[in-house]
Parts: structure tokens; sequence; C-alpha cells
């Protein structure tokens, strides 16, 4: 028999709290991943597209379902986690999040076109599968005194969400070259994470049992303060990076404009040496005789005396 389950037990602002933070590590990967499609081939490249996994996979999705489990709560029962499956199942979303990132950045090195239908396909599928078991072992990390269990419809449904919002996600890495087509592109994939994520939680049942031993593991406090640290340390090294590729793109600019100003001023003459030379030339041209103009011949130009036009 299934048992009472509260998922908001903290409040709602549990839920604000995720999407913010899915809507935060979306953004900054794809500007990331935005970063390293207009880097040329080598270690640069890779390391914004590590960036990139570890930003949306680490932070806008597997910190996302972290976070909205500190609303999970079942009546009758303390909760704890299994560190090592808790860790496994972020290695999965950032793993994944970077295969999806280097399917469709491998499929632009080939010259193929911006929305390539089977990169997003593929790799949507291979990181939308990947994402949900990233949920799924996190929820296999749970230990109450019972069990859990999960609806076979829901958990499907859960696993189309998944995969829908990693199509998107890739089609937006292609796609989202101003800032505020990544704003909007973050917003729907929060949502997306958010979908999945409290999909799956509908279809999660608890059976206690009273006579079972008292489950053992790391309380979700003694989780939360390493997670904060690893997802600080994630969002702020990109950060950083796409701060100090912004400053170097804006003086390697200015230096291009001062160069093409200095070969303008060189070919443009200016008062002094060479604006003598050219009025000795403007001059030396006004004393060649020339030819008085026909006006019944075509092609020549008549010049009219100085006077006052009336």
């Amino acid at each position: 028999m299934s048992h009472e389950m509260h998922h908001f037990d903290l409040g709602l602002w549990v839920l604000f709290l995720a999407y913010g933070t899915s809507i935060a590590g979306s953004f900054v990967g794809l500007s990331c991943a935005r970063r390293a499609a207009t880097t040329p081939l080598g270690p640069t490249r890779w390391r914004w597209l590590v960036m990139a996994a570890l930003s949306i996979g680490g932070v806008g999705i597997w910190m996302t379902h972290f976070i909205a489990m500190m609303g999970f709560a079942v009546p009758g029962t303390i909760i704890r986690y299994d560190p090592m499956l808790t860790i496994l199942s972020a290695v999965i979303a950032i793993g994944a999040t970077l295969f999806g990132l280097w399917l469709v950045d491998l499929r632009a090195l080939a010259g193929r076109p911006i929305l390539d239908r089977s990169a997003l396909l593929i790799g949507g599928a291979v990181m939308g599968v990947a994402v949900s078991l990233m949920h799924y072992c996190g929820m296999a990390a749970i230990r109450i005194r019972g069990e859990l269990s999960h609806d076979p419809v829901l958990t499907a449904a859960s696993v189309a969400i998944g995969i829908g919002a990693s199509i998107a996600a890739l089609w937006l890495v292609r796609t989202a070259f101003i800032r505020a087509t990544r704003l909007l592109g973050a917003l729907v994939m929060g949502c997306a994470v958010a979908a999945l994520h409290y999909t799956g939680m509908a279809g999660v049942h608890a059976s206690l049992d009273p006579t079972a031993t008292m489950p053992e593991g790391a309380t979700l406090l003694d989780l939360m303060l390493p997670a904060y640290i690893f997802g600080t340390i994630i969002l702020a090294a990109p950060l950083v990076a796409l701060v100090l590729a912004r400053q170097s793109a804006d003086t390697e600019v200015d230096e291009a404009i001062a160069t093409w100003s200095a070969e303008i001023n060189d070919a443009v003459p200016y008062p002094g040496d060479r604006g003598q030379e050219a009025t000795a030339e403007l001059d030396t041209r006004r004393d060649v005789p020339r030819r008085p103009a026909d006006p019944l011949r075509k092609g020549d130009v008549q010049v009219v005396p100085h006077e006052r036009v009336r």
C-alpha cells in the first residue's frame, strides 16, 4: 500500500530555487557552448565544451534535482542518501551533456548544417535517456524505512520529457546567437528539467515497513554543503572565463580599429610635406594647355566665365 508523501514539505520556495538554479546553469552553459562554436579547433574549444557540460549537466540538471529533493518527505520515516550513488548521478548528468554537445559540435566541424536532424535526434535521445537515468539513479540513492517504487507510465513520460528537453538544449546550442535568445532558452530548459523531475516524482510510491531497521547513509544537509561548493565553483569558473574572453575580444577589436585608423591616416594626405607635394602637383596640372571646349562636340565640357548666376 502506498504511503503518503510530500514533495513541497519546506514550501514552494524550494521549487522556485530549483528553477532559478536550472536557469542559471543553463544560461552559463549555453554561453560557453556558443563560445566553443566560435573558437578554433583545439584544447581551448574542448575547455569551453567541458565548462558548458559542467554548467548545464552539473548545475542546470543535477543541482536542480538535488535542490528539489529538499522538499521530499515521507511521514513516518527518516530519509537518508547513499553518497556514492548521489555522486554517480552527477557524473551521469555531466557526461551525458558533454556527449550531446560533442556530437553537435562534431557535426558542425564536419560542415553539416546548423540544424542537423540526425545529430539532434541521436544526441538528444542519448542525452535524454542519460538525464533520466541520472534522476532515477538519484532516486535509487534514497534510503527509507521501507521501499520506493515507480509508476511505469509516469516513468516513461519523464524519460520522454528528458529526451525533448535534451533535443531543445542541443538545438539552442547551435541557434542561441544572442544573449536574449540564450536567456529564453535557459527559461525553457528550466521548465523542462523541473517538469522531468516532478513528473518522475509523481510516479513514486512509498511502502513503509515498521519492522525494518532505520536507514543508514548521509542526510540531505550533509550533502548540501559539498554540493553548494561544487555548484558555485562550476558556475564561477565559466563566468570568469566568459568575462575574460569578452575583454580579450574587445581588446583585439580596439587594436584592429587602431591599426585600420593608422593605415587610413597614412593613405590620406594631410597638411605638411605631402600636402605641399599634392598642391604642387595640382598647380602643375593647371598649367597644362587645354583645348577650348566645343559645345557641339560630345564629351566636351564648356567652361562658363565666372559671374554671378541670376
